[in-house]
This record gives structure tokens, sequence and C-alpha cells, in this order.
């Protein structure tokens, strides 16, 4: 069984896609990424960077087994979902994870409103693969696979949102996107979720600049987010969820800065590729 863990990033943006000129370095689809835990596979958020991941496992050979946890479903997480293409066909397995849903009756429940009229042509049963739904609550200690623990934490945003950290192989990272950290004290949760593991990938919405302009939006600064990691003892730091007014030229400044205040601090882009 192979032990190696790997991450690629699918879409990296928040709140809306925002493809164009000015985003192409970093990329304009929203939240997805992709986990490798040996043989493997784990997806983080179902935005529209989805559909691109879809369309990859579309051309293999063999049949797409996946597990995709859901921070949360605010729309531009779960905006792809609809057009991920080996959910429609048969033979591939699709298991989805939420932790924050059982009170708007469950993920399922959820995934059927959005494909549904007057917000989408077809309906849930026209997936012709094998599609299961779990719902959890946040501080549940998950295994979707052998060897794979998903550890979980309640986030600060509007509605509830889902921290993940996965440990495999020896080898551990967290995926924390969307919440609202204080500007005060760190959350002691999410400096356990990000103890000492390899990487984490964490919402970076803002600048501590524009902040006081955002209170209760449910995101958080790049400075905010190097507190915490250094507080947790982090490997390195991926920057993540941008905003989708900071154009290539923003997230250049943003990556020199937040580089300058924690070396080795990265702004996360589509397509960037990490073995861990």
């Amino acid at each position: 069984m192979l032990t190696t863990m790997s991450v690629r990033f699918w879409g990296v943006r928040g709140s809306i896609p925002c493809p164009g000129p000015n985003t192409v370095r970093y990329g304009g689809n929203t939240s997805c990424v992709e986990v490798r835990c040996g043989d493997h596979r784990l997806v983080f958020d179902a935005g529209s960077g989805l559909r691109m991941l879809g369309l990859e496992l579309a051309e293999e050979a063999e049949p797409t087994d996946i597990d995709l946890f859901l921070s949360h479903c605010h729309i531009d997480h779960l905006i792809g979902l609809p057009f991920f293409v080996p959910a429609f066909m048969t033979g591939n397995r699709l298991r989805l994870w939420a932790g924050n849903l059982k009170a708007a009756g469950g993920v399922q429940e959820t995934v059927r409103k959005l494909m549904s009229y007057p917000l989408f042509p077809i309906e849930l049963e026209a997936a012709h693969g094998k599609v299961e739904f779990t719902d959890f609550e946040p501080g549940d200690i998950l295994t979707p696979r052998p060897g794979i623990k998903v550890m979980t934490a309640a986030l600060n945003h509007p509605g509830g949102a889902t921290g993940y950290r996965v440990e495999f192989g020896g080898r551990a990272m967290a995926y924390i996107t969307d919440t609202e950290l204080s500007a005060d004290e760190i959350d002691p949760g999410l400096v356990e979720l990000a103890r000492d593991a390899s990487i984490v990938i964490i919402d970076t919405t803002y600048t501590d600049e524009e902040l006081p302009e955002h209170v209760g939006w449910g995101h958080s600064s790049w400075q905010q987010a190097v507190r915490l990691a250094n507080e947790a003892g982090v490997g390195k730091l991926y920057l993540f969820h941008h905003d989708p007014e900071h154009d290539d030229d923003e997230m250049d400044r943003i990556a020199a800065a937040a580089a300058k205040a924690r070396p080795g601090t990265v702004v996360a882009r589509e397509g960037l590729s990490i073995e861990i």
C-alpha cells in the first residue's frame, strides 16, 4: 500500500468564480482541493474547480472512487457538484460528507435542493454513479478509508462550517475554510487542528486592513493565518479562498508580504501540486 500524500489545487477563490485576464496567474475558480492518500482520493469542497477535476477523472481508465468533504454548502463551495462528470457515469462511486447540515435536513437534501426546479434542469437521480451521503457533527473523527483519519472542528462562519485535518502515513495536513479568526485570542480548537501539520490550507480572504469593513462575514486575513500557523507549529502555510476583487497583481503583493512575515508561506494557485 502506498503511503505517499499529495495535494492539488483545482479552485482557490472565494465567494464567486472570477475568470478573466486579471486572474490568470492565480486562477478564478472557487474552492476545490484534491488530496491523494496513497491510492485513495479525498476532495475538499465542490466549488467550480471541481468541474475541471471531474473532466480529468472522466478520462481515466479505472472507475472513480472519491470521498468529497464539504466545509459548508454556500453556493461557491457547492456550485461545481452538478457539473462533476464522474457522478453521472455508471460504475463510479462518490461519498459526500458534511458536518453542519443536520438542522437543514442533511447533505442529501441540500444537494437535492440545488439540483431541482427552478434552479437546475436535472435532478439528483440523473447521477448514474453510486452517490452516498454522510452527515456528522463537528468534532467527530472520521475514518473514510483504512489508514486515513480525518479530524473535524467547527468554524466561525455564518450558518456554520467545518475544518478538517487529514492524517495518513505519518503525515498531516489541515484544510480550514471558511472561518473568521478572532482579533484577540487564537481559537485553541483550530490550533489543535493545525498542530504540527506539514501544511495548512486556510481562508485568507482579506488583509488586516480590509477586515474592519467585513466583520461578521466569516473570513480571515493572511496576517491572522500567520499568527495561527506560528502558534500551531505548522510546517508550511498555504493562503486560500482569495477575494475575487484581488487581482493577480494584488495577490503578488500579498504573496511577497506573507513570505516576508513567515518565510515559506505560499499563496495557493490553480494547478499547484504539493508532495507532503
